[in-house]
This record gives structure tokens, sequence and C-alpha cells, in this order.
């Protein structure tokens, strides 16, 4: 199958609220010249689309070409290797972790890497761990995820295997000496991207799993959840621009938890 077929048979495309003909979403593969294998650099540069159908094959790309989205920060990483530069604390996330040095840039200082990309499973994270946490040799690691397996972002999935992404990553951590600090999924009452969704309850779930692994694990678990919560399971007012994602208000409330996780995991 090529991929104006592949294209036309997945993007889901309407218009007045009705399916488009097949041949309507068929295009051109605008990463056809990529190259693939075993490449001494496998990173083309393609700027993210912001929406629309050019996002919609952009993501689908990245799923087929760079499942983990190695690319994302392999020249900042080699970068930051280069500079022999102490790195303290490697944050790990999604969206919620990615946006955060945009709403707070003084708090990724000192040794504290933002290491987030927006829409990631358990599964990606897993993929670019060593790239993004083990190869800057940090001292913590801050593991934000879930939110986007609950959503649906890569398929579907069990409880089971989310938990086992995330307790594969802290297992790698800790074989290379990292010390973890694992974060409660913050809430969400719904997904913008996934309106039919009720992801509350599968949230408090996962984030008692999350409690109850950092227990038995000695690490630390700080709980953004309780502080940003509101009496639906969704985001207190003025914490989050969507419901899912945080503002600055509500960035600046999880900053003293992040801090004091830190220093708790650290001593300093």
């Amino acid at each position: 199958m090529n991929w104006a077929a592949i294209v036309a048979s997945t993007l889901a495309m309407t218009v007045a609220g009705r399916s488009a003909p097949t041949q309507t979403a068929a295009m051109s593969d605008p990463y056809a010249a990529d190259r693939v294998g075993i490449v001494a650099d496998p990173c083309p540069i393609h700027p993210k689309p912001a929406t629309g159908l050019a996002w919609e094959t952009w993501r689908l790309h990245m799923l087929t070409r760079d499942f983990g989205q190695l690319c994302r920060y392999a020249a900042q990483n080699a970068e930051l290797a280069a500079t022999g530069a102490r790195v303290r604390v490697v944050f790990m996330g999604d969206s919620i972790t990615d946006n955060w040095i945009d709403a707070d840039a003084a708090l990724f200082t000192n040794g504290l890497v933002d290491r987030g990309i927006g829409g990631q499973t358990t599964p990606q994270m897993l993929v670019r761990f060593r790239a993004d946490v083990l190869a800057l040799h940090p001292q913590a690691v801050h593991i934000m995820a879930g939110t986007n397996d609950i959503a649906g972002n890569t398929g579907a999935a069990t409880m089971a295997t989310v938990q086992g992404n995330i307790a594969t990553m802290t297992d790698l951590a800790r074989a290379h000496g990292i010390k973890v600090i694992l974060a409660s999924i913050p809430p969400a009452a719904a997904f913008p991207w996934s309106p039919k969704m009720k992801p509350a309850p599968q949230i408090i779930a996962l984030n008692a799993w999350l409690r109850g692994y950092a227990a038995r694990n000695g690490f630390t678990y700080v709980d953004y959840h309780a502080t940003l919560a509101g009496p639906d399971g969704g985001m207190k007012p003025g914490y989050a621009s969507d419901g899912v994602h945080p503002t600055p208000q509500g960035y600046a409330a999880m900053k003293p938890l992040a801090l004091a996780a830190i220093t708790n995991t650290l001593g300093r």
C-alpha cells in the first residue's frame, strides 16, 4: 500500500459533519525522501505542523518512522554531553512536562533538564529512555507518565501494561544508579481530543498504584494530583488551559512540590 492510500484510509476527515470521500484525503508522501535503515544521521528536520491534515500526516509519520521520537532531543543531548555539565534531574514525560519549560524556564537550570514530548505514551517514553535519560547520567529522574495511555494516543493497553512500562523505566534508572521520583498524573475530568472519555477514575487508580509502587521500592512520590484537583476530579479553575494542560498558575502550584521532591531525593 502506498503512502497516499495509507493516509486516505487512516486519517478521518469530515466535511459538514460527514466523512469526506477517500480521494479527498489522499496526498503525496511529504517524507518520501527520508532515509530508512541503519544510517549515520536518522534525524531529518521536519517542522511540526500546527493543525489539520498536515499535522495528522506528521503524526502518522512519527508513529511509523520514529515511534519514540528519538530525534526530538538528539542534538540537545549531544550538546549537553559535550559540555560535561552535571545533570541533576531529568524530567521525563509528555506534554505536561514538555510545556513546563515554556511556563517556567527558570526551573530548568542548575542541572534540571526537561525531556518531555507532547502526546507521548509510556511505550514511547520507554523507547527513548536510554537516549534521553540514561545517556545524560543524571542523579535522578522525574517520571510523569500515563495521561496519554489513558487517552489511547497509541491505541489500547491494559493497566498492567502501562504499569509495566513505568516499572521498566524505574528498573533501568535504578540499574544505572539513578534515583527515581515518580509523579502522580495530574487530574483531568475530560480530554479535549477524546471527548467521550471520562478519565478521572483511571487517573486516580493509576496514581494509587504509583504511590504504592514508589513506597515499596523506596522512590520519592510527588502528588501533583492532590494539589491540582477539584471536586469533579478535574483541574481546579485557573489551573489548566483546556482541562488537562496546566496554565502558568498550575505550574506555579506544581513547582514547590517538584523542588521538595528533588530535595527529598538528593538531600539538597
